[in-house]
């Protein structure tokens, strides 16, 4: 049997994500475009997330101490109330679609998350929060079908829910072809709701 090794690094982010009920609510609102527009990289709806920290590529042996320390936070951190709310792109090339409800509470809980991150000693470049769900890529050559497909979820907006979990996700960007791939590490609950 081959076995393959353990990774030395993993690709790494902490991340909320919708419940499946809200993300089929935006998969429906999509159904025309991925007729109109299948050549688009579409990500798979178990991976739609927002991302709250960033961290990149990390040595494997930086992970155990962020799991202990998110894990000890996560229920003192309040659940919050989000929905799925239009869509725009970035560039021409990357989808994505919009966040509203408690976004107060949502760049609170990111700069506590990397707060959190600094505590254990990772140094990451941190990015602006901008709450969004990345949907699709184009192809270098097509400048149209991202920014049609923006367009026409305008008017979308989706029934409110609640965060649940907290989630501390690992990609295989950069580990071999075909499409990315998400997996959870660990994710904890979140605490009780916001007033």
């Amino acid at each position: 049997m081959d076995h393959q090794p353990e990774p030395t690094t993993l690709r790494v982010f902490v991340a909320l994500a919708p419940p499946d009920d809200a993300k089929d609510e935006l998969a429906r609102a999509l159904r025309p475009a991925y007729t109109a527009h299948p050549h688009l990289r579409w990500n798979r709806i178990e991976d739609w997330h927002i991302t709250l920290a960033f961290l990149g590529e990390l040595p494997a042996t930086a992970v155990p101490p962020l799991r202990s320390a998110l894990a000890a936070r996560a229920a003192s951190w309040p659940a919050l109330t989000l929905r799925l709310h239009g869509g725009g792109h970035f560039d021409e090339r990357l989808l994505w679609s919009g966040i509203d409800g408690d976004l107060a509470g949502l760049h609170q809980l990111a700069d506590e998350v990397r707060e959190l991150v600094r505590s254990c000693d990772i140094d990451y470049r941190a990015r602006p929060l901008r709450p969004h769900l990345t949907l699709a890529r184009s192809r270098r050559d097509d400048l149209t079908s991202v920014p049609e497909t923006a367009a026409a979820l305008t008017g979308f907006v989706g029934r409110p829910w609640q965060t649940e979990r907290l989630h501390l996700v690992g990609s295989n960007i950069g580990r071999g072809p075909g499409p990315i791939r998400y997996r959870d590490i660990e994710a904890w609950p979140l605490g009780t709701t916001r007033s």
